[in-house]
């Protein structure tokens, strides 16, 4: 494999980031509604209040980190607080909720497309598979012998009989 084989890294953070950090700026002043990551040792959530907040200034940040998701930059906000680009998955005018495109000021499509739009695992299928395991190792079933599906709610509830039986595919 030769050097031009390989491609470069993405460019971080991306010509996007840039243009999203001078609408920011604009908007310097005026209300905006946030909707903020909040990342914990064991998961990430997302939090929409629903309140504007006004916006102070975005100021640079001196040590980003993408492998921390800490971006180069921060918002100062009217409540005291200063929040790092990275910590927020969109920045909008007027709406929290379902804004207008051109409304939105700052985005971060992964955590967009990660949190809120993917696919929910809490399905009615999901739940009832897993009342099901549940129900069994109540009643003294063998734990490992309930298999339980993964978030796309394919495979079934196995037990130890119907592994031992013969697929008649």
């Amino acid at each position: 494999m030769s050097p031009s084989d390989t491609s470069p890294p993405p460019i971080w953070p991306s010509a996007d980031y840039d243009r999203q950090v001078g609408r920011l700026r604009a908007a310097i002043g005026q209300p905006i509604h946030l909707v903020e990551l909040e990342i914990s040792a064991t998961h990430v959530h997302i939090r929409q209040l629903g309140q504007p907040y006004i916006l102070l200034d975005v100021l640079a940040f001196p040590r980003p980190d993408p492998s921390r998701g800490l971006t180069p930059h921060l918002i100062l906000l009217d409540d005291g607080r200063g929040l790092n680009l990275g910590r927020i998955a969109r920045i909008s005018l007027e709406s929290n909720f379902n804004p207008a495109p051109s409304q939105i000021l700052y985005q971060d499509r992964e955590a967009l497309e990660g949190l809120i739009y993917r696919d929910r695992r809490l399905t009615p299928a999901f739940i009832a598979e897993r009342a099901h395991r549940i129900m069994g190792q109540a009643l003294g079933k063998n734990p490992e012998a309930l298999a339980i599906s993964g978030p796309e709610n394919q495979a079934r509830i196995e037990t130890t009989e119907s592994m031992k039986q013969p697929n008649n595919a």
